[in-house]
Order: C-alpha cells, then structure tokens, then sequence
C-alpha cells in the first residue's frame, strides 16, 4: 500500500438553499468527521475542508420565492449549515463558501487553464427552456421516465432508482420541476469537457488500480458509467447567479455548479492557509486541529503533491461526479492529485420511505437539537450505528430510543459510573494501587487492546459501524470484568486485589475516553473531565494511562435515558405529515383526472395516424435487474410483436397470459434494457394509480383493429 505523508479530507458542499436533514449527516459529514477525528488523535497530519455551494439555479428561483435577492438567501442559510454542524461536533479545519471571491478566482483560473490547452469544446445545441419562467432548465430541474429502468421520476442528470447517469433529452415525457409543464428545445453555445477521451485513463486509474480497495458500491456504480461509454458534458450554464464564464463572448453564462463546487475543496483550502498565514480567521479554526502554522502558498501541497492522500466523503448521488467528472478535471488540468478513496456512502431512510425536506418527511439537524438538546451524541452514536454503509439503512425512532436506552446508557454509561462511584467510594476518588493482578487481568488487558487494534483497521477501511462496535465491546468487557470479580465484595475480604480490580477498571474508562472522541466527542470530552483525566498523553501500547494516586473528578452520569413519550411526540410528528401527504397525494391525483379530461381537443387527422389494434398476449416475464418492467410476446394477427411494459408492479405474469390487449401497433420500437420494444400496451389508470387492462368484452381475432 501506497505511504502517504498526509491526508486531505473532504465533505460533500451542502447546498444553501435550505436546512439538511440526518441523511445529510449519515451520508457524509459524519464519516468525514470521526474519519479526520482518528487521525488527528493518531497525531497525523490531515486536513478536513468543506464550505457552503451557493451557486446554481436554486438559489435565484429560492430567491424569487421568498420576494429578496440570491445573496440574502445564501448568507441565511450558510450560517444555518455552519452552525448546525458546529453543534453537531463537525469539526471542519475550514468551512468556506463558494460566493467568496477567492472562490471565483480559483474557479475562473482552473477554468481558463483547461480553456488555454484547449481541453473544451464549443457546440450549439438545443437545450431545455422553461417558457413560463424564461429559464434554461438546469439538468436537476428536469424530471421524466428514466429509459434505463422506468422510474418516472429520475431527473435529468441521474435517476435515483437504478444510479444511470442520465442526459435530460434521454428521459421519456420531460417536464420542468419548475412549473411541472414540458419544456421546449432552444439554442445555445456552451463548452464541453469530452468525457469520452479519458475513457482509457479512468479505466486504468480507477478500474485497475482502486479494483480491490473502493467500496463495491462506488466501484460498481464508477465502473458501470465508464462501461456504457461517457458522452461530452457541458461545463458552462445560461444563468446570471455563479461564476461568470472568465471569456469573451460568454455573456449571460456561468460556470456549470458542479464544474465550480468541487473546486470549493480547493478553494477552502486556499482560504484556510491564507488566514493561517494571517491568523485572521473568518471561520471557527478548530482547537484541536493539527496544523498550528503555515504559509498562503501551503495550499498547494495538499493538492499538488503526490505524497497527499485526498479523500472525498459523499453521498451515493453524487458518485459520478467525484469519482468520474471532478477526477477528469484534475486529472486534465495537469497540476493535481486526484482522489485516493471516495468512501461514498448509500441512502438513509426514515420510518422505512426515502427521506426528503420537500415532503417534510425527513428529521432536520435545526428540529433535532431543539427537541433533543444536549444528545448530539446519541444522533451521532445512532447514525454511525446504522449507517449506510453498502447498502441503504432505516433510521426509526424506536430503535434511536433503544439504543440510546439499552447502549449508550445500560452498557457505556453504567460502566462508567459503576467505577466512578465504587472509587469514591472504596479510595476516595484517588487511584488504588495495582497489588495483586492474576490472570483475570491480562484477559483484560488483551481484550481491550484487541478492541483497539480492530477499531483502528475497521476506521482506516472505512467501516465505522463496525468500529463503533467494537467501542461498545470494549464496554462490555469492562462490564464483565466488574461483574466476574464483583468489587463490592472482596472489598471485605480481599482488599489487595479489590484495588488491582478498580485500578484497572479505571484504565478502562481512560482507554474508552481517548476512543469515544471520534465518534461521540462531546460525551469523550465529559468522560476525560470526570476522570481529571488528560487525552493528549494517551500512549498507544501502554495499558496504564492512569497514574497511581491520582485524584479522579465529580462521578456523574454519561447519558440519561429517553422516555417513551418523549419519542411519542416525534412519531405523532410523522403521522401527521404522513397524513398531509396521502390527503396532497389524494388531491393531485384528482387534480390530474380532471385535468386530463380537459385535454386539448385534437384533430381528427392526429387520431387517425395511431394504429390501435387488438393483440393476445403469448407469454410475460419479468425484465432482470427492472422491478417495473415486463417482456411480452403479443400476438398480432400478423406477426408477433417483442413489447415492454411498465406493468411488473400491478400484474401477475401468469394473470397476463391469454388476455386480450389494445396495442399501439406503429409506435416508434424503443431499446429498453437492452431489449427492443415494438409497440405500446394501452392501459387505464384509477384515481389509485392501479392500472386496468383494456380488453375486449369477447374474445376477438387478434390483429383486429380498433376504430
């Protein structure tokens, strides 16, 4: 394995056009932070940078929303984000934000050195427009059918159920997020990066040399784009709102966000050493970050020294673009390292369905610490513990409770105060000497430094929820220990070993205080006040690292249990937004019947151009790796026809053989998964959404036509 002299860590930019939810957390900040948390105490050089992505389409559309201007609506929000995480123990080197001129600078350079080696090209295209609000739409501000897999919601960039990198013009009946009508096509120029030239350099940098060390999942997901072959992508955006487009001719245009946001990496990084340099700082320079001192310039080797690990923390969303797009750019800028490891993480849902701030089903960090003050630590303890890892996980208020309740408090906490309390009580809070060890005392001591030594790999792999695991094992070893010898009663008899039993209990705590700190920091900090006990002189390898006679703190209680109607509140929350959206669900689907039957009238020469016949259906099965897809094989008269049908959800397959169907008989054949389909089957839809077949009340010759 490759050495590294230091570490760059990175978190996904939040976007600010509102508050993040816990899925945010899960997704990236959390790892990001006990990730940077264990190397700082491992006292390794790293360096963890985000800040705020103002820039894109959201902002001004927020804007006119709220009737003010886009820079009111970042500054609110950028402070909410930056306080939130601070609250949450997030602790950045440097929280930045893209409106920051030294941001634009950075963009505009890195832009413009592309430009000059003639890395770009320039084409006129067609591109989406919103007539109604006079807008180029922006890819994340289309939705349609995915072709891939046909989820009908998957936007114009990427679809969230099968992970396809999607262009808009890819996607079946398009419609803008911003007035949910069709956009229209209209020209313009922009600069594109050809994706499809460093095809064999992905291939090699990251289908060969990260084939063993990546997550499957980002490895899959990386490896399936590169396999379907990369296409040009736009770089440049029509927009006012962002970093001006640093070229002649390019009016009205901006840099594309997600060319700009990653950039934000390295312009916090910027940021952080220019005020370093100055010891000025406009952001919170963390306590116990590792760099004390440096030079404006520094920047340049966390980011163009080969010797620097670069590590990108994200959510799954956003894998194309940190392990595909933002690689490209620094690999084709020339000067710059690029990712080691992108340990992206997978979905959290909530109560078992997706979260989203949208709906208001979701659990925001601003809610969480008002109904829940001072327990940072258990969100955090809970999200590591569930973490979605591989493959997406279901946070529950249940089961947020039980572990707060039956761990945090029944096995860490009870620990904890079990000692503290017996060496007020036995020796007055002072360190008993170690007498009389047997050995009961070297399992011990095995033990825990088994339980560090795998929470130690299980970090460096990026597995946090299994370290955590063995945090909490580390616990219960302490808890057996007491149990198994029972302090309480050879304090009347064998008062020599009684004190070789507390001693090293107490060892245990110091232990627990110095690996608690990456994952629930502020109870870590709490732990080290009541044992007087200093972290910064832990030594590794040595189990001892409280010394004899020394006078421990106050024996107070490291968490507290949550009652069942406290949690009652927060359940009885989500029913009623679960009923708001059945009741909106209800009145769209009304809304949609209705409107449907005002459609346009049409011509009686459009309805005649539809070749509308009756066919039989011969055999269904269900297409692999598409949950909604079916293959038929329906008889015509006149031939046999290959159709796919979006039906899988609502039919059996056995339902549909011999059944009678009306077809759309000269739709345009379509490939979907691989699959040529020739002709649509028609259906009706209830106010339900359930899906009825279109047969005929007798069985009739199939191919007939349908006038």
């Amino acid at each position: 394995m490759k050495k590294f002299n230091r570490t760059l860590v990175t978190a996904a930019l939040p976007y600010a056009n509102g508050p993040k939810h816990i899925g945010h957390l899960a997704g990236a900040y959390l790892p990001a932070d006990i990730y940077t948390r264990f190397l700082r105490n491992r006292g390794e050089e790293v360096l963890f940078v985000c800040g705020s992505d103002e820039h894109g389409t959201a902002i001004p559309i927020e804007a006119q929303k709220e009737n003010t201007n886009p820079q009111a609506i970042i500054d609110r929000y950028h402070a909410l984000l930056k306080s939130n995480f601070e609250k949450f123990g997030i602790a950045f080197d440097v929280y930045h934000r893209t409106s920051d001129k030294t941001h634009h600078e950075t963009a505009s350079e890195f832009f413009l050195k592309m430009h000059e080696k003639g890395l770009f090209t320039e084409d006129t295209t067609d591109q989406f427009f919103d007539e109604e609000k006079q807008t180029f739409l922006a890819d994340r501000y289309i939705k349609g059918t995915c072709p891939n897999c046909s989820f009908p919601n998957a936007f114009g960039d990427q679809c969230e159920k099968c992970g396809k990198s999607l262009s808009p013009n890819e996607l079946i009946n398009p419609v803008s997020t911003l007035s949910d009508k069709p956009p229209v096509l209209k020209s313009t120029k922009h600069w594109y990066l050809p994706l499809q030239n460093y095809e064999p350099w992905l291939k090699q940098w990251l289908l060969e040399e990260h084939k063993g060390d990546w997550k499957t999942n980002v490895y899959g997901q990386s490896k399936s784009w590169i396999d379907g072959g990369l296409s040009p992508r736009a770089m440049t955006r029509d927009l006012e709102w962002g970093v001006k487009v640093p070229l002649e001719n390019a009016e009205g245009k901006v840099l594309y966000v997600w060319f700009d946001a990653p950039i934000g990496y390295i312009s916090a990084t910027k940021k952080f050493f220019e005020e370093l340099e100055s010891q000025k700082f406009d952001f919170s320079y963390p306590e116990n970050s590792v760099i004390k001192s440096g030079a404006a310039d520094d920047w340049k080797k966390w980011w163009q020294d080969k010797s620097t690990r670069l590590l990108h923390f994200i959510g799954k969303d956003n894998i194309v673009f940190h392990c595909i797009i933002f690689p490209v750019m620094l690999h084709a800028e020339g000067e710059y390292i690029v990712p080691d490891n992108v340990p992206a993480n997978e979905f959290l849902n909530l109560e078992g369905d997706k979260m989203s701030t949208s709906r208001k089903w979701s659990v925001e960090m601003v809610d969480y610490f008002e109904s829940f003050p001072g327990k940072e630590d258990v969100l955090r303890y809970m999200l590591t513990s569930i973490a979605p890892e591989t493959k997406d996980a279901d946070f529950s208020w249940k089961d947020f409770q039980t572990r707060n309740n039956s761990e945090l408090v029944a096995i860490l906490g009870n620990f904890v105060n079990r000692v503290m309390v017996l060496s007020h009580k036995f020796y007055n809070g002072e360190v008993p000497e170690n007498i009389k060890p047997n050995q009961k005392e070297k399992d011990l001591i095995a033990e825990i430094e088994r339980c560090q030594i795998a929470i130690e790999a299980n970090i460096r792999d990026f597995k946090f929820r299994e370290a955590l695991f063995e945090l909490m094992n580390m616990a219960r070893a302490g808890n057996k220990y007491l149990a198994d010898n029972e302090p309480w009663k050879t304090v009347k008899t064998d008062a020599d070993h009684t004190a070789t039993i507390m001693f090293h209990a107490i060892q245990v705590c110091a232990h627990l205080s110095w690996w608690m700190n990456p994952f629930i920091p502020f109870s870590a900090s709490k732990l080290c006040e009541i044992l007087n006990f200093n972290k910064d002189n832990y030594t590794f390898g040595n189990f001892e690292q409280v010394p004899v006679k020394h006078q421990l703190g106050e024996a107070i209680h490291l968490f507290s249990n949550i009652e069942d109607d406290v949690i009652q509140v927060q359940l009885d929350k989500l029913m009623a937004t679960k009923n708001a959206i059945a009741s909106a669900e209800t009145l769209n689907k009304s809304e949609k019947k209705d409107a449907e039957a005002a459609k346009a009238s049409i011509q009686f020469d459009d309805f005649s151009k539809m070749d509308l016949r009756v066919g039989t259906i011969l055999s269904a099965e269900k297409v692999k790796k598409a949950d909604k897809l079916l293959m038929l094989q329906v008889d015509l008269g006149f031939e046999t026809r290959t159709i796919v049908s979006g039906i899988a959800l609502h039919f059996e397959t056995e339902i549909l053989i011999g059944k009678q169907v009306c077809v759309l008989a000269n739709l345009e054949a379509r490939t979907i998964k691989g699959i040529e389909s020739k002709g649509m089957i028609l259906m009706a839809e209830d106010a339900d959404g359930k899906l009825h077949l279109m047969s005929p009340e007798n069985l009739i010759s199939a191919g007939s036509k349908i006038a």
